[in-house]
């Protein structure tokens, strides 16, 4: 299992978005802690080209989680609605 945890920006993110919406990213967190690097049913996973350190985005609906893992830890970084891309 992997270890979560999430930065300042992910927290404010995370805490302005509705309730249901929460709740769906919580699952994909579960999800996150099982294998944060392959996509499948429930975690619809990509590696970002041409980042350092390497990091990865999650789709939960409409919104993207931007994540890097550094050995059993992966670090929330974002979390931003689709179509708004994402930072280096």
């Amino acid at each position: 299992m992997f270890r979560i945890l999430v930065s300042r920006t992910f927290q404010k993110q995370f805490g302005d978005l509705p309730e249901n919406m929460q709740k769906r990213i919580r699952n994909g967190l579960n999800e996150l802690e099982r294998d944060p690097f392959n996509s499948r049913s429930g975690a619809d996973i990509k590696s970002l080209k041409d980042t350092d350190p390497p990091k990865h985005r999650m789709r939960i609906g409409e919104y993207r989680l931007i994540y890097h893992v550094d050995d059993l830890t992966v670090m929330l970084i974002e979390i931003f609605i689709r179509g708004r891309g994402h930072r280096e």
